[in-house]
C-alpha cells in the first residue's frame, strides 16, 4: 500500500495537472459514471491529502475520495488521450494531460461533512500544516501497545506505512516492540521531527530515502540497494543482511500482520 508522501505527491500531481481547468471526467468501467456525469466539464478547485487519502475538490461542495489501497494505480500520460481500458475506474482529461485511476479501494463522490468526518477519525498527518504531534502522542503515552503497532494505526499518525515506520525507529534506535507508554517526549518529539523531514523529501523525490549521508552507498564504498520499492534504507526488507552500523544481522517478523524489519544489536530493548 502506498505510503503517505505518494500520496500527497499525488495530490501536487493532480494540482499541476488540472487545477483551475475544466477536465473531462469519465468511468469507463462504470462504477464512478453516474458522479463523473456531475463533473465534467466543471473546475478542479483543489487538491487535498491527509495520509492515505487523497481528495479533489470541484465546485464549492463536491469532493472525489480516492484510497488506493493494496491494488490502486495512478497513471499520467500526455494529451490526446489513448483508448481508455474498461479497467480505469475515473478518467480526468484535459487539452495538455490525462490521468487514470485503476483499481482503489475507494473512489466515491462525498459532502463537505462526509469528508470532515474522515479527518476526523485519522490521526495528525507529519505532511500537513495543521498536524498536531502532541494529538499523537497523547493516544502514544496512554498506550501498553508496541510502538511498531502504534506507527501503522492510522487513527493514531496518519500515513506512515511499513517503511517509514521499521526506518525511523532504527534510526532512532528504539526497540520496536517497546510499548508506546514507554515512549519519552523526547523521543516522540524526535521521530515526529524526523518523520516530517524523511516524508517531505520522499514527496520531492517521489522516493523514500532514510540513510544518512555517512550511511550512503558511495560514502561507505557497498554497492546501491537494488529493490522495486526503491531508495536506500537501514532495514527495510534487509533481513539476514547486515547492519549498515554495525554488522549485525538485520531481524524480521510478522507484527500485526505486516513484516517487521529492525536491528536487534542497534535496537536494544
Amino acid at each position: 500500500m502506498p505510503e503517505g508522501h505518494t500520496i500527497h505527491r499525488l495530490a501536487l500531481d493532480y494540482a499541476t495537472a488540472f487545477l483551475g481547468t475544466t477536465p473531462g471526467v469519465t468511468s469507463p468501467q462504470g462504477k464512478f459514471t453516474d458522479a463523473a456525469a456531475l463533473l465534467t466539464g466543471t473546475e478542479l478547485t483543489r487538491t487535498e491529502a491527509h495520509g492515505k487519502h487523497l481528495f479533489l475538490g470541484f465546485h464549492a461542495t463536491d469532493w472525489i475520495h480516492i484510497h488506493l489501497g493494496l491494488f490502486g494505480k495512478v497513471t499520467f500520460g500526455p494529451a490526446p488521450a489513448p483508448p481508455p481500458t474498461d479497467t480505469v475506474r475515473l478518467r480526468l482529461a484535459n487539452d495538455t494531460t490525462y490521468v487514470d485511476l485503476r483499481g482503489p479501494t475507494t473512489c466515491a463522490l462525498i459532502t463537505p461533512p462526509e469528508k470532515q468526518a474522515i479527518h476526523d477519525r485519522l490521526g495528525p498527518d507529519p505532511l500537513r500544516d495543521d498536524a498536531d504531534p502532541d494529538t499523537a502522542y497523547r493516544r502514544v503515552s496512554r498506550s501498553r501497545t508496541t510502538i511498531a503497532a502504534l506507527l501503522m494505526d492510522q487513527k493514531v499518525i496518519a500515513g506512515v506505512g511499513n517503511v517509514y515506520r521499521a526506518e525511523v525507529l532504527f534510526r532512532h534506535r528504539i526497540d520496536p516492540y517497546r510499548p508506546g507508554k514507554d515512549i519519552t517526549p523526547s523521543e516522540w518529539h524526535a521521530i515526529w521531527t524526523d518523520l516530517v523531514e524523511l516524508m517531505h523529501e520522499g514527496v520531492r523525490n517521489n522516493r523514500i530515502d532514510t540513510v544518512r549521508p555517512e550511511h550512503t552507498p558511495e560514502a561507505m564504498g557497498r554497492p546501491p540497494r537494488v529493490d522495486d520499492h526503491g531508495g536506500e534504507v537501514y532495514v527495510y526488507r534487509r533481513a539476514n543482511q547486515p547492519c549498515h552500523i554495525c554488522g549485525g544481522e538485520i531481524r524480521t517478523a510478522d507484527l500485526a500482520a505486516r513484516n517487521l524489519f529492525w536491528c536487534p544489536t542497534c535496537q536494544r530493548p
